[in-house]
């Protein structure tokens, strides 16, 4: 996800320290699902970060008219925020006492609101939901055993490559994995009188936490064994000090080459062969070079080590434990993540729906890296799983950065990465 927290939702919800929502949670402790309120009629509030756009509002204004003929008793009122100011909806809603009826949210973010008890028990199994889910897309919304969350569209990180970079070299395939992926960078990094005009792979465009989890996973490492940290794992260790090579050993990336955040990645300008990014590069792609789509020169690849790795992200629809009417907001959380509305949703986001029935869709079939993550999820991670995840994940920037600085090394780094970790969780305990 996309999300950039301001200064109020890291202190009172990134932490979701007692005192912020202590009152929201006092009549919800543990999350039970509410009491059922009597009656088809009910006036609900929705958050949503992902209909944010006009087409996306013109969206579900449509989705939404379904919904209500089936519910004709029931109103829904659309806050939409965008994911950067998601937590600060969230935090003065439930400070307030008036949390939303039905919240959209990120992967990761489950556990920390469901251990507060802001979250309602959907009631529902993961046995149920693989009728309509891989597994792997249903894991983020579970938390000690019950289903707080159900999938609406993924996004995911993965390799991609121009093809017709590796032709112009005889290179015929993708790396098979990431030890290969290097050596094929640097084959195609082109330095002219010293200045790099072409990145063999591209790692700063992307997030980096979000670049770096990938592959570490791919070398074998987890975030936490147990709900205790392994930031610091000598598998975690091997997958920064691969990023660290990239850019400070064999030069295959300059610091400053490109930034997360530029209007077009170097990969689409060829001035990369190849990077570690977002299935939105597709879209990205068809705006501003639709020739290199219609020439099939872009392809995605899995990132591979020990195992292969796929970062999954993505949103999920939540239901508050406070809502007057458990069972008219229960309806809307399927409905908004159900087999009409979720390939709609993740189509006009560029993202992959989270539905099994969506893998055959047109819109699944004429997007490679949305086809090429529908075909991997199998090999799909998801971050977070601890209640103080939120927290912990701002801290891994600055310790990433240090790294790729040469300030410290990988070790040191993701060293002082755990400890920090363990020491949020000590906090929040």
């Amino acid at each position: 996800m996309r999300s950039h927290p301001s200064s109020l939702s890291r202190r009172s919800l990134l932490g979701l320290g007692a005192a912020a929502v202590a009152g929201a949670a006092l009549t919800a402790c543990g999350g039970a699902a509410p009491g059922k309120s009597g009656g088809g009629s009910a006036s609900l509030r929705l958050l949503t970060p992902i209909f944010d756009r006009a087409d996306g509002q013109k969206l579900l204004t449509s989705l939404l008219a379904d919904f209500k003929k089936d519910n004709p008793g029931v109103s829904v009122q659309v806050d939409y925020t965008e994911y950067g100011k998601l937590n600060e909806k969230l935090t003065t809603s439930i400070v307030g006492g008036q949390p939303y009826d039905v919240m959209l949210m990120g992967v990761g973010w489950i556990p920390p609101f469901a251990e507060k008890g802001v979250l309602a028990d959907l009631e529902t199994t993961e046995d149920e939901l693989a009728r309509l889910y891989n597994p792997r897309v249903t894991q983020p919304g579970v938390y000690d055993g019950k289903v707080y969350a159900r999938p609406i569209l993924l996004d995911t990180r993965m390799g991609i490559y121009r093809k017709d970079i590796f032709a112009e070299a005889g290179i015929d395939a993708p790396p098979k994995d990431l030890t290969e992926l290097k050596e094929i960078a640097k084959e195609l990094t082109v330095r002219k009188n010293g200045k790099l005009t072409r990145a063999g792979v591209d790692i700063l465009s992307n997030d980096l936490r979000q670049t770096y989890l990938p592959v570490m996973w791919a070398h074998g490492a987890d975030l936490f064994d147990g709900g205790k940290p392994v930031l610091d794992s000598d598998e975690a260790v091997d997958a920064l000090q691969w990023m660290v090579d990239i850019i400070r050993t064999d030069k295959i990336e300059d610091y400053g080459f490109t930034q997360k955040g530029a209007v077009v990645a170097p990969l689409v300008q060829g001035r990369s062969a190849m990077m570690i990014g977002h299935n939105d590069m597709w879209r990205q792609i068809s705006e501003s070079a639709p020739e290199l789509i219609a020439e099939d020169k872009i392809a995605g690849f899995m990132l591979n080590q020990q195992r292969p790795a796929l970062f999954q992200g993505g949103t999920l629809a939540t239901m508050s434990a406070k809502t007057s009417h458990p069972e008219q907001a229960k309806k809307l959380v399927e409905f908004l993540s159900g087999e009409k509305v979720s390939p709609q949703a993740a189509e006009q986001r560029g993202n992959i729906p989270a539905v099994l029935s969506a893998a055959d869709s047109s819109y699944v079939k004429s997007n490679k890296l949305v086809s090429f993550a529908v075909d991997n999820l199998d090999h799909a991670f998801s971050e977070g799983g601890v209640p103080t995840w939120l927290e912990i994940r701002e801290e891994f920037k600055p310790a990433l950065e240090s790294a790729l600085l040469g300030k410290a090394t990988p070790a040191e780094a993701l060293h002082g990465l755990a400890g920090k970790a363990e020491a949020i969780i000590a906090k929040g305990a």
